[in-house]
C-alpha cells in the first residue's frame, strides 16, 4: 500500500472504492477531509437549519442537490468514495458498508461537513502531537450532555473529538485550529471531561481509546459526528453517514479553509 501522507485524494478513494477499510487521519497530506451525511429531501431543510445555528459542529463546506454524487470539491462518488459507512433507517443503525450504493435514493441530499482531521498537518507543524495518528487508531469521540440548538425535526447532543495536548502548547493548539473556523476551528473546551458530561476519557463513544500521558490536558474540539447523533435522536426514514473517523477525503487544498 502507499504511504498514505502522500497518496493523492483521488488515489485514496480509489483504495476505498476497491475495498479499503481504515481510519483517515494522516491522509491525503495537504487536502481537506469532510463529514458525510445525506438525507431526504423532505428533511433536508430541517437539517441545514440545524447546520446553520451549530456551525461549530456542523460547518457546511458543500450541499449536493438532490441525487447528486460528485460536486465541485470531490471529483468522485459520496456512494463509493468513504472507506465506510453507516446507514439508518429510523434512527436506528442497521448496517456498515463500504458501498451504499443499494441505499441510494434520488431525493438523497447530501452534506459535506467540515472534518477536524482538515487542521492535523498544522497542528504537527506548529509542534504538537497528533496522539491517535501517532498510535495509528482512530481519534477519540465522545457524546456530550451539551445539547445542540434544535431547528425543525433535527435536534440531538454535541459531539466532540479529544486529543492530548502537554499544559505548555495548549494555547499553540487553539491559535492554530482557530484560524480553521469551517473545520470546527478553536476547541470548545480545554480541560476537566466532566464539564461535558464524560465521565471516562478512556471509554470513548465513538473511536478509540488513546493515552493521556503525565502533564497533558484533554483538548475538545466539536466534531461532525454530531450530526449522527441528531439521526439517531430525531429518527429521519433514511440517513447514510461515514462511520466516525473514516472521512471522504476531497480534491480541496487545506490551505482553502485557513483565514488570516
Amino acid at each position: 500500500m502507499p504511504d498514505p501522507r502522500t497518496t493523492s485524494p483521488a488515489e485514496a478513494r480509489a483504495l476505498f472504492r476497491d475495498g479499503l477499510v481504515t481510519p483517515t487521519a494522516g491522509w491525503s497530506a495537504g487536502y481537506a477531509q469532510a463529514n458525510l451525511v445525506a438525507l431526504p429531501r423532505d428533511v433536508a431543510l430541517d437539517f441545514l437549519l440545524f447546520a446553520q445555528r451549530n456551525p461549530k459542529p456542523c460547518p457546511v463546506l458543500d450541499v449536493l442537490d438532490a441525487g447528486e454524487v460528485s460536486g465541485p470539491i470531490l471529483d468522485g462518488d459520496v456512494r463509493t468514495d468513504v472507506p465506510a459507512y453507516r446507514v439508518f433507517v429510523d434512527g436506528e443503525l442497521v448496517e456498515e458498508t463500504s458501498d451504499v450504493r443499494g441505499w441510494w435514493r434520488d431525493d438523497l441530499v447530501s452534506f459535506l461537513i467540515g472534518c477536524s482531521f482538515t487542521f492535523e498537518d498544522a497542528l504537527l507543524a506548529a509542534g504538537v502531537p497528533v496522539r491517535h495518528v501517532e498510535q495509528g487508531v482512530n481519534v477519540p469521540m465522545y457524546r456530550t450532555t451539551t445539547r445542540c440548538r434544535p431547528a425543525g425535526s433535527m435536534s440531538g447532543p454535541l459531539v466532540v473529538s479529544m486529543r492530548p495536548v502537554s499544559a505548555g502548547q495548549v494555547a499553540d493548539a487553539v491559535r492554530v485550529t482557530s484560524r480553521y473556523p469551517a473545520v470546527h476551528g478553536a476547541p470548545v473546551h480545554v480541560g476537566d471531561p466532566r464539564a461535558l458530561g464524560i465521565t471516562d476519557l478512556d471509554s470513548p463513544d465513538y473511536g478509540d481509546r488513546v493515552e493521556v500521558r503525565p502533564g497533558e490536558v484533554p483538548v475538545f474540539w466539536a466534531c461532525g459526528v454530531t450530526p449522527q447523533a441528531a439521526v439517531v435522536e430525531s429518527r429521519p426514514s433514511l440517513a447514510i453517514a461515514h462511520a466516525p473517523g473514516h472521512m471522504l477525503i476531497t480534491d480541496a487544498r487545506d490551505s482553502a479553509y485557513l483565514v488570516p
